[in-house]
């Protein structure tokens, strides 16, 4: 397969994680990104410490003096652009809930034609993605979703798992997420808050630095997460694993400490083909992080996802339905 040219929508923490694990990958090379005040593009790989330094010391990749372009809509401008990307991860928080469906729809009108993956997270938001699936088909669109850990990787893995029975009784996933500073994933954080008791999506957005640290201040730092809105449910409905409703997802973000507060995993319990109940369990790594665990997936996916284009297939798929392949 030759080179694949990558573009990043959203350059926070997740964002520039994925732009430095692009920049030791040999099969692929970053050539754009945009966040909310501009983007930046050369065709020849842009350098992803000088981005952050850009984002740093004036918030935003459009004010990297080479390479940056300031912009009120950035991604509608990269786009006019027609920048030769062939696949844009979408590394972007979904605040408002309907987000990453707009986003989808202004790929879908620029004509341009390439593959797209997100690493989104509630279930309501793939819904309307899949709503989107003819318009992607007939724009020469290949939308790959839930290509993060949890929905991906561990989706993924539960989807596999099930093959050994005869029915999935349930899939339990359980996460650990420890960061340094939460001040670097601040959508991603605003979007886990808006999952607690109490809170919402619109109520997440809406808070300010000072009140998100207030919060943080009250649960010393965590956020423990239960019987989420949880996009592993839908993908694995839709790929016939199980139904929704057998499929929790819970968790704990330490947002002071980058060590994980606890282990990630997925168990999938199923009934075997002689009629006995079995538990699989994969676990990930405490030593992976955060951003590894949902950036390695989602370039994964991205390959994946350009194999088919390049076949012609178009259309929206998720991290249930496909594998991921390796970016070396």
């Amino acid at each position: 397969m030759a080179t694949i040219r990558v573009g990043l929508l959203g350059y926070g923490g997740l964002g520039q994680a994925a732009a430095r694990m692009l920049a030791v990958k040999k099969q692929m090379i970053l050539v754009a990104a945009a966040d909310s005040k501009g983007y930046a593009y050369h065709p020849e790989g842009l350098d992803a410490a000088r981005l952050s330094l850009a984002v740093s010391r004036h918030g935003s990749v459009g004010y990297d003096p080479a390479v940056g372009v300031p912009a009120d809509a950035p991604i509608q401008a990269l786009l006019e652009q027609q920048v030769p990307a062939d696949g844009y991860f979408l590394a972007l928080p979904n605040l408002p809930n309907t987000f990453m469906a707009s986003v989808a729809r202004t790929f879908i009108t620029s004509g341009w034609r390439g593959v797209l993956v997100d690493a989104i997270k509630r279930t309501s938001a793939v819904e309307q993605l899949l709503t989107l699936a003819p318009d992607l088909q007939r724009a020469g669109i290949t939308y790959v979703t839930g290509c993060g850990a949890t929905p991906g990787l561990l989706t993924a893995a539960a989807a596999l798992a099930a093959q050994s029975f005869s029915e999935v009784l349930s899939v339990q996933i359980t996460f650990g997420v420890g960061i340094a500073n939460w001040e670097a994933y601040r959508s991603t954080v605003r979007e886990d808050i808006a999952h607690l008791e109490g809170y919402s999506v619109e109520r997440a957005r809406a808070m300010s630095d000072a009140q998100v640290s207030e919060l943080l201040d009250r649960t010393g730092g965590l956020l423990t997460l239960e019987k989420m809105e949880h996009a592993d449910d839908i993908l694995l409905e839709l790929a016939g694993i199980c139904g929704r409703e057998r499929v929790s997802v819970g968790g704990v973000v330490d947002t002071r400490n980058p060590q994980k507060p606890l282990s990630t995993n997925v168990r999938v319990t199923g009934r075997t083909f002689e009629g006995k109940t079995s538990t699989h369990t994969f676990t990930l790594g405490d030593e992976t992080s955060m951003a590894a665990n949902v950036c390695g997936p989602a370039l994964g996916y991205l390959k994946a996802g350009i194999e088919m284009h390049r076949r012609g297939h178009h259309g929206i798929w998720s991290s249930a339905e496909l594998m991921p392949r390796f970016v070396g």
